[in-house]
């Protein structure tokens, strides 16, 4: 098990089959890999992954396999089974995904727990509970990756959830390099990013200005 350490959040790879072109997602993970990033999410899902539920899990373990060599976590989006099968580092769950008690008490101890928490609520409900390692917060600006993305909360509002949090917080949503100083300025420990690095044109350039923020 990979022990939690606020570093890994810094350059926050999340990528699925659905954000690259056809038979790019492992050769997009390995340049990213190559380049430097400090985590990986495995998040395939919705109706563009392009991979069947055989692939999706042999895609997983690939990636998995690539990550360890690379000395960086991979995480799970929103699968407690595929984490287990994969001994992922880490699973990361949203709002509305499994919920965060029935995670924590399937794979605490096995493996480090993100939670997505876009607003004050959701923050100060997740303080109260033992077990969760990290917080996602956002959108902090409009983004096209997710199809369901919660309202966009600014770097005010990245800026306010950090204050609140007991833990660290990862911005998310619609991230680009320019923004990518403001957004530690704002008190995150790193960026997550989905097509900053996925879309780039030169990843190696991408993930060391991630790592530069």
């Amino acid at each position: 098990m990979t022990t939690f350490d606020p570093q890994l959040l810094k350059a926050y790879f999340v990528c699925g089959s659905q954000d690259v072109p056809a038979g790019q997602f492992v050769p997009t993970v390995k340049a990213a890999l190559a380049a430097g990033i400090t985590a990986f999410q495995f998040r395939d899902k919705g109706q563009r992954s392009q991979l069947t539920e055989e692939e999706r899990v042999a895609t997983a373990i690939t990636l998995r396999n690539l990550c360890a060599d690379a000395g960086v976590p991979f995480i799970v989006d929103d699968d407690v089974e595929l984490a287990q099968m994969t001994k992922a580092d880490g699973i990361h769950v949203g709002q509305s995904d499994e919920k965060i008690q029935a995670v924590i008490q399937a794979v605490g101890g096995q493996m480090f727990i993100g939670l997505s928490c876009s607003n004050q609520a959701e923050i100060l409900a997740a303080n109260a509970i033992d077990g969760i390692d990290y917080y996602g917060s956002g959108p902090v600006f409009p983004t096209g990756s997710k199809a369901d993305a919660d309202p966009v909360i600014g770097l005010a509002g990245l800026k306010q959830l950090v204050g609140l949090s007991t833990r660290p917080i990862v911005g998310i949503g619609g991230i680009t390099v320019t923004d990518l100083p403001d957004v530690i300025k704002a008190g995150a420990a790193g960026s997550a990013v989905i097509s900053m690095i996925a879309a780039s044109s030169d990843i190696a350039i991408t993930v060391g200005a991630m790592l530069d923020a």
